[in-house]
């Protein structure tokens, strides 16, 4: 039934318990499969033809895990929450706690058609126009999820937005000690303990209270399959919450490219897409103007945003290395993360100093 056979695969998935969940959700079919999607780098997804239905279900990775990392029925919850707003999201289907299945939490979605821009741009937008519409799509799109009205969907209790910026920074200050207690025997990463008590001392205390993504960028959006651009569903809600709208506006800059920027290192290129700096797409700059101009929030402090968004990338890097030391992953891009960790506190080191403008 699946054309991934590897025992990872295995770990992840019972073929036939989950056959025997889905049905009695949807019904029995005939025809029944299951693939490992592997371009993520965090929580696990399988696509599932189930008859005449393409679905989508999302897991946490197997083995131990940083706490509140990897929160599949959190995602689940809000992309629930959004069904009947003007955020683009997938049409969900079930979600279950039930570990007897497949050995962890996880939901279903339906599968949604499109294209994802990850390595590089697809042949239909490779024009002046359809570029610049890339960037505008995706600054709109965020605008939107910052408009809502997070107490009438029921998101009210989904987090505490007082003092989000702060929390930010000490929650992923865990994250690297979680996986500095495996990754030191192999290297130490000095620069990310001068990054930290910077991002402290310069964290801001009074910010906007929206509705967050926490994962907002290039690769986790679907354009539609049309040749002008248009977004046509928002995934990867795992580390959504109720805070400061800035944060993501950071991250999402942090994975834009400019042409004024220094090629990324090897050890980072596959985080690091930078078919966007041609000048046919708006600049960072150009992409805050729109987003300032369709929310009202002035982006103040955009050297602390950009650099808490790289030190969060730098901390996902390190708690993926420690995953690959520990054998809990296949992914090929974790190993890398011995030399990407260390390049990307450099990059945040050089945006705190200004050596890396907006």
């Amino acid at each position: 039934m699946t054309d991934d056979g590897d025992s990872y695969f295995d770990r992840i998935v019972d073929e036939e318990k989950l056959a025997s969940y889905l049905e009695a959700k949807l019904g029995p079919v005939e025809s029944y499969n299951v693939a490992h999607h592997q371009e993520g780098h965090s929580n696990e997804t399988l696509f599932v033809t189930w008859g005449d239905q393409e679905l989508v279900i999302r897991r946490p990775p197997p083995g131990e895990t940083a706490d509140k990392a990897h929160d599949v029925l959190r995602e689940f919850e809000v992309i629930d929450a959004l069904q009947d707003t003007d955020v683009r999201v997938p049409t969900t289907v079930a979600a279950t706690d039930d570990h007897d299945v497949i050995g962890s939490d996880f939901y279903v979605m339906e599968r949604e058609a499109g294209t994802v821009l990850r390595a590089e741009e697809p042949e239909r937008f490779q024009n002046p126009d359809a570029r610049r519409a890339v960037g505008a799509e995706l600054v709109d799109r965020l605008a939107e999820i910052h408009a809502v009205d997070y107490e009438a969907v029921g998101l009210r209790e989904f987090g505490y937005p007082d003092g989000f910026t702060q929390r930010q920074v000490k929650r992923w200050s865990e994250q690297f000690e979680w996986a500095f207690q495996v990754t030191t025997d192999e290297r130490e990463v000095p620069v990310v303990h001068d990054v930290m008590e910077w991002l402290k001392a310069n964290a801001p205390e009074d910010h906007p209270e929206t509705l967050v993504h926490g994962d907002y960028k290039l690769d986790n959006v679907m354009y539609a399959p049309a040749d002008e651009p248009a977004v046509a569903s928002i995934f990867d809600w795992e580390m959504s919450t109720l805070g400061d709208p800035l944060t993501d506006l950071g991250w999402m800059l942090s994975y834009w490219w400019d042409q004024k920027d220094p090629a990324p290192p090897e050890s980072t290129d596959t985080l690091s897409t930078t078919f966007m700096a041609s000048p046919d797409y708006m600049t960072r700059q150009e992409l805050v103007a729109r987003y300032e101009g369709a929310t009202g929030f002035e982006f103040e402090h955009e050297r602390f945003y950009r650099a808490l968004a790289v030190y969060k990338l730098a901390a996902l890097g390190e708690m993926f290395f420690r995953r690959f030391l520990e054998g809990n992953s296949d992914d090929p891009m974790y190993p890398k993360m011995r030399d990407g960790v260390p390049a990307l506190a450099d990059r945040a080191r050089r945006i705190i100093d200004g050596d890396e403008p907006l």
